[in-house]
């Protein structure tokens, strides 16, 4: 079994099959979370390969989640075991109030099977007044009993968490301890996590660190060739960008996207090959900024 990584390189890629403590819920989930995909056996698929973890919104992105559903609902059909098997996040992107019980409660009805939601996620945090409400030194200590009350009271959810839009916030919530997960962008166009949440994070965190807009920032064949790189040099595939998130020894998983069952095996054998070298993270940073230049 894999755990938060404390310092240093990796020697593998996290796997479907690894099972990591979901902060202090109690939560054993998979470092792979699968979200938004275009085929319902998608979802059984990912958890005959050893994933549990699946990641579904309450508003905003309803329609793109409709695939997702009925693939929970195909997986949850097989027996009433699956469901104590599996651990559901749902997002909301409502502010006021931060959690709306409405939302979540739409995700059940949606899902026959489902019967709860596992982890509330706070959608796109942009900064820390709009999370904590006031300055944080008044509120970190309180915060985790207050969320983790209103978690148990809706929808027989055991963890919280958050999706940032604002590194400094993310870096907040996981050295006071405040979330059992936090979502986080970093990718090889926006690698900013590398200088302003990594080096800072405390050594003994329980919150997660997951991933998400993993491929944002990949090089399609055609810009490829369009910036004159075809002959020269080495075109990454959609599974390196998730090898190079996962590289990183501080990401304890990705949220990933895979849209059919042929292209989640094609991430399942890249999570089999090696972590990047230094060169390889370089170079693809390099070749990200090249082709779409917008770090922040």
């Amino acid at each position: 079994m894999m755990s938060s990584f404390p310092g240093g390189p990796r020697d593998r890629l996290p796997r479907p099959v690894d099972r990591l403590m979901l902060g202090a819920s109690g939560l054993r989930v998979s470092p792979i979370c699968i979200g938004i995909t275009g085929d319902p056996d998608t979802i059984p698929a990912a958890f005959d390969a050893g994933i549990n973890f699946f990641f579904i919104t309450g508003d905003l992105h309803w329609p793109l989640y409709e695939t997702l559903r009925r693939g929970l609902e195909r997986l949850l059909a097989r027996s009433p075991s699956v469901r104590d098997e599996i651990v559901v996040a749902a997002v909301s992107y409502l502010d006021q109030p931060l959690f709306s019980a409405l939302q979540f409660h739409e995700v059940i009805d949606a899902v026959p099977g489902l019967e709860r939601v596992d982890v509330l996620v706070a959608g796109a945090i942009p900064h820390e007044r709009s999370f904590f409400g006031r300055p944080e030194e008044q509120v970190v200590g309180r915060y985790q009993a207050i969320h983790a009350a209103r978690a148990r009271a809706h929808s027989g959810a055991r963890a919280i968490g958050a999706s940032f839009h604002d590194r400094r916030t993310a870096l907040i919530s996981l050295n006071n301890q405040c979330l059992d997960i936090n979502y986080i962008r970093y990718n090889t166009a926006h690698p900013g996590a590398l200088t302003d949440i990594f080096p800072y994070l405390r050594q003994d965190r329980t919150g997660l660190i997951y991933n998400f807009k993993s491929v944002l920032s990949s090089v399609t064949p055609e810009r490829f060739k369009e910036l004159g790189l075809d002959d020269k040099y080495w075109l990454p595939k959609i599974t390196d960008y998730y090898r190079f998130v996962l590289t990183n020894p501080h990401i304890d998983g990705v949220l990933c996207s895979p849209a059919t069952p042929g292209q989640l095996a094609e991430l399942l054998d890249a999570l089999a090959e090696r972590p990047l070298t230094p060169q390889e993270e370089h170079y693809m940073m390099w070749l990200s900024s090249t082709a779409t230049p917008r770090y922040f």
